[in-house]
């Protein structure tokens, strides 16, 4: 009779814990935007997953959202951290476009971008976003190995927050490697290129020199990160990957 009464003590007080656990006030909150689908939906789903599971862990809050109609002044104030989890600078709405610069250059909040935010031209009609072309280093897309390539990422600064844990050199099995009119370098912090020599298959498709992928503009008040890396869903069975971007929500969200 004493065992049964102390095993059901037990099992109470551990759901006890774990209720207020989930219920406390969240550390932190997060907006993340992506697109509603495409050939990266497969990557933002499997995104969702992670984040969810990494939100419950820490306690952190997050909402999503699909489109920028929503965003203003008001409605970005309720976040410390923006992720560009899968979308393009342009299509953007006029009051999102005037509270997104105020947010990166008055330091109102963190962001994080992936891939698509450095789509810069002309698309669909749209014209290139001149402010966020320099937010990301002046520079304007290119080209792209379209049928996809493994290769080797070297850290640059292995000391800055966003690549703590990572070793020297990392694989990314499945990437589209984004080329751009120029190296961003001049104007941002570089935290890691690509190995353009590791490419599997190899293509021609290449800056032939300075290929960064991991950067931070530190011109502006907003702790910002962006990571090329963020096509295929395997990224996420990838641990460096996710350690990554574990670490780049931590330090942009003002936690680290």
């Amino acid at each position: 009779m004493y065992k049964k009464f102390l095993i059901v003590l037990v099992l109470t007080t551990g759901y006890i814990s774990y209720s207020k656990a989930r219920t406390s006030k969240p550390r932190f909150n997060v907006l993340v935007l992506y697109e509603k689908g495409g050939w990266h939906v497969e990557y933002s789903n499997a995104a969702k997953v992670w984040l969810n599971k990494l939100a419950a862990d820490s306690n952190f809050a997050i909402h999503y959202i699909q489109n920028t109609d929503s965003i203003d002044d008001n409605y970005l104030s309720k976040y410390q951290l923006f992720i560009q989890l899968d979308y393009a600078p342009y299509a953007w709405k006029p009051a999102a476009v005037k509270a997104f610069q105020k947010y990166i250059e008055e330091g109102r909040g963190g962001w994080i971008g992936f891939h698509h935010a450095t789509l810069l031209g002309e698309f669909d009609g749209y014209p290139m976003w001149n402010w966020f072309s320099g937010f990301m280093g002046g520079i304007r897309y290119k080209n792209y190995i379209a049928t996809f390539a493994a290769a080797n990422v070297d850290a640059e600064d292995s000391v800055h927050p966003v690549m703590r844990g990572l070793p020297k050199s990392f694989i990314i099995r499945k990437e589209e490697w984004y080329t751009y009119d120029k190296s961003p370098r001049v104007n941002v912090h570089v935290l890691a290129t690509v190995d353009e020599s590791s490419y599997v298959p190899d293509s021609d498709i290449k800056m032939h020199s300075d290929h960064p992928v991991i950067w931070t503009n530190e011109h502006v008040k907003a702790r910002n990160v962006y990571i090329f890396m963020g096509h295929s869903p395997i990224l996420f069975e990838n641990q460096f990957y996710t350690r990554l971007f574990r670490n780049a929500i931590f330090w942009a969200g003002g936690i680290n």
